[in-house]
């Protein structure tokens, strides 16, 4: 699973709201919703956040495994 959890922290270090991120960006209500979510964007976006706040993709998204059930 991917979580945003680190752009929540980079966001916050760098003083920078979601508003004003989806504003910089010009991106949509609806995908910083899906950034909100954990739910798939576009790695396009993930380039554009990266780009913007000048910061390494470990500093906006991570992958966190998933327990699979056993049967």
């Amino acid at each position: 699973m991917i979580t945003y959890a680190p752009l929540m922290a980079t966001l916050h270090r760098k003083k920078v709201s979601k508003t004003e991120l989806q504003k910089m960006l010009k991106m949509s209500p609806s995908t910083l919703a899906k950034i909100g979510k954990d739910e798939y964007v576009a790695l396009k976006i993930i380039d554009d956040i990266c780009n913007k706040l000048d910061c390494s993709i470990e500093e906006v998204m991570a992958h966190v495994k998933v327990p699979t059930e056993s049967k």
